[in-house]
């Protein structure tokens, strides 16, 4: 691998770390499609345009962590089998208040952000600052989706 300046051997745990974000994200994304068809009640213009932008940016986040992957000279997994056995997300059900989709997602961020910082550690560890890069971004990003979900349950 000679344009990355990353020794094999710290490879493999990053990609380990950033297949379980993908098995994650996967997860995530179709809980907010389910979410995104079946929110309903006096919130239903709101959320249903939130947990469409939600879902379109995991979505985007899944390609990404799945190129990053690659990059690395991986395979990124990808059946929906092995992400349930992956994942430190649920499925979860789509037919609930929208108060319950919204704290929800708020636990789903707080277990993509713990996976993150993982993912974080061992790319320092490789020294890859490309995924180091990339995963940073998405920190500040979920992190502020989640203060304005957050606000949004407070009475």
């Amino acid at each position: 691998m000679s344009y990355l300046d990353i020794k094999s051997k710290d490879i493999e745990p990053i990609v380990d770390e950033l297949n379980t974000l993908l098995a994650d994200y996967n997860l995530y994304y179709q809980n907010l499609r389910g979410y995104h068809w079946n929110v309903s009640g006096k919130n239903f213009f709101d959320l249903h345009i939130k947990f469409e932008e939600l879902y379109t940016d995991a979505r985007i986040k899944i390609d990404e962590i799945a190129e990053r992957i690659l990059t690395l000279r991986h395979n990124p997994t990808s059946e929906f089998s092995k992400y349930f056995e992956m994942s430190s997300i649920k499925e979860t059900p789509s037919l609930i208040s929208d108060t319950k989709m919204v704290k929800n997602i708020l636990d789903q961020h707080e277990t993509l952000l713990k996976q993150m910082s993982k993912v974080v550690k061992v790319a320092e560890a490789g020294g890859d600052e490309g995924t180091i890069d990339m995963i940073g971004g998405y920190i500040g990003e979920i992190e502020k989706v989640s203060w304005m979900l957050d606000a949004w349950t407070k009475e």
